[in-house]
């Protein structure tokens, strides 16, 4: 008859050896999250070039992140979604030579990874649409690109509508450098050219 103290031992030893195994899986899942199809992303002036882009599981992992503790209010989740979309200029950038982007069109025209609001409003959408493709986006869905014009000035951003008021929201990455999180502002006061909330990073002239 098997001594009942060693059976004892074994039996906690098989429950520790089985909750390391446990724990050890999902660190695993955590960073095996699968990414993105590829998707396009404009790389110049008025998007007539641009680049295929796959991204790597451990870098869409990165931006999920973001969302691991779920939004509490819409106000909360735009904080959430200007990080996500400075973290997926980043490491886009870093692909596709991005990364040089300079706020509003400092470095000019024809300069390597310079990109124009036309650009940069349908990166962030495309960027928009994969946080909603992945089910991140509890508060807000993603509508098509608006633009406001001024003479004849065109300025364009992707715009999010918040699902529980309908209220429409710009997130315009063009005033800021590559990888910075964007101004989110009500599409109407962007319309109006209204100033962006102080509290965001870079306030800057519209």
């Amino acid at each position: 008859m098997p001594d009942i103290f060693y059976v004892v031992r074994m039996f906690r030893v098989d429950l520790i050896l089985t909750g390391l195994l446990y724990l050890t899986c999902l660190s695993v899942a955590k960073i095996t999250v699968a990414a993105p199809a590829p998707f396009f992303s404009c790389t110049d002036y008025h998007c007539d070039e641009g680049q295929t882009v796959h991204l790597s599981d451990r870098q869409w992992q990165s931006v999920r992140d973001l969302f691991q503790e779920p939004a509490a209010s819409p106000e909360q989740e735009r904080e959430q979604i200007r990080s996500a979309i400075a973290m997926l200029e980043s490491a886009v950038g870093g692909i596709t030579g991005t990364w040089r982007d300079l706020g509003k069109n400092a470095a000019g025209a024809g300069q390597p990874g310079q990109l124009d609001c036309i650009s940069e409003s349908k990166n962030t959408t495309t960027y928009l649409r994969l946080l909603e493709t992945d089910g991140l986006l509890k508060w807000h869905s993603v509508e098509p690109r608006e633009v406001r014009t001024l003479l004849v000035f065109s300025h364009w951003s992707a715009v999010i509508k918040e699902r529980s008021s309908g209220e429409r929201y710009v997130v315009d990455s063009w005033f800021l450098d590559n990888g910075e999180p964007p101004y989110i502002q009500t599409l109407a006061d962007w319309k109006s050219r209204r100033r962006f909330d102080s509290g965001q990073k870079n306030l800057g002239n519209q």
